[in-house]
C-alpha cells in the first residue's frame, strides 16, 4: 500500500483567510479523490494564536479590533473587512462581521485537542469556524464552546471537563512550539508530508495540483507491487 499524503495545517479559529484556506483545501481534495489514481490523504489541524492577548470579551467590534491592532484606520479596517467578507464569498462562505464577537481563542482551541482525542476533530473545526464567521457566537464563553461540541457530536459533560480541567493547553502551547520551529509566523499554513510548505489561504486548484503532485512521489517510492 503506499502511504497517505499527511497534511498538517495551522490556523486560528478567528482567522478569516483559515477558514477560506480551509473550504479550499477541501475542494482540492475533493477534486483529486475524483482521479482513477486518487490520492490518500490525512489532514491534522494544529493550534496557532494570532493574538493570544486578546480579551475574552473584546469591547467594540471586528473593524476596531483591526484598526487598533494594526494601527489602520477604521475605515481602512472596514475596506480590509469588506475585501475578506467577498473572498470568502467565492468560497462558498458567508461572512458576518456585523455578528462577530472577537474573542481570545486558546479555549477554541483546547476544545479542538479534546476532538482530536475523540476522533471529531474536522467536525469540531468546521462548527467552530461556521459558528465564529457566519453565526455570531462567543467562542470565548465555556457554555457556547459546550454547545458547539454536542453539535459536533462529542459528549457535552465531557467537554465541559475538558475545558475545565486545562489538559489539553499542553498540546495547543506544543503545536505553537512547532509552528515556531518551522518558522512559521501567519496562518493558514499546510506543511505537506512534512517537507512542502504551503502558505495562505491558496485556491483550490493549488491543493489539487501540489497532491497529485506529491502522491506521484509517493507512487514512486512506494515498494515494487505496492
Amino acid at each position: 500500500m503506499t502511504d497517505a499524503i499527511k497534511i498538517d495545517v495551522w490556523s486560528d479559529i478567528a482567522c478569516p483567510w483559515c477558514y477560506i484556506g480551509k473550504r479550499n483545501l477541501e475542494k482540492g481534495l475533493a477534486a483529486a479523490s475524483a482521479d482513477d489514481d486518487s490520492p490518500e490523504v490525512e489532514v491534522l489541524y494544529h493550534s496557532f494564536e494570532l493574538s493570544p492577548d486578546t480579551p475574552t470579551d473584546f469591547e467594540g467590534g471586528e473593524a476596531d479590533y483591526l484598526a487598533q491592532h494594526k494601527g489602520i484606520s477604521p475605515t481602512q479596517a472596514q475596506q480590509m473587512l469588506d475585501r475578506v467578507t467577498g473572498v470568502a464569498s467565492e468560497a462558498g462562505l458567508e461572512y458576518r462581521f456585523d455578528l462577530l464577537k472577537h474573542t481570545n481563542t486558546v479555549k477554541a482551541h483546547e476544545l479542538l485537542h479534546f476532538a482530536k482525542e475523540q476522533g471529531r476533530q474536522h467536525e469540531m473545526a468546521e462548527r467552530l469556524m461556521s459558528a465564529y464567521f457566519t453565526e455570531g457566537r462567543h467562542l470565548g464563553q465555556e457554555d457556547e464552546l459546550v454547545a458547539l461540541a454536542a453539535d459536533a457530536g462529542l459528549d457535552a459533560t465531557a467537554a465541559r471537563d475538558a475545558l475545565q480541567s486545562g489538559r489539553f493547553v499542553d498540546a495547543v502551547r506544543a503545536d505553537q512550539a512547532q509552528a515556531s520551529a518551522y518558522g512559521i509566523n501567519g496562518v493558514p499554513f499546510f506543511v505537506i508530508d512534512g517537507k512542502y510548505g504551503v502558505s495562505g489561504a491558496q485556491p483550490a486548484e493549488a491543493f489539487t495540483d501540489i497532491v497529485r503532485q506529491v502522491w506521484a512521489e509517493h507512487r514512486e517510492d512506494a515498494p515494487v507491487g505496492a
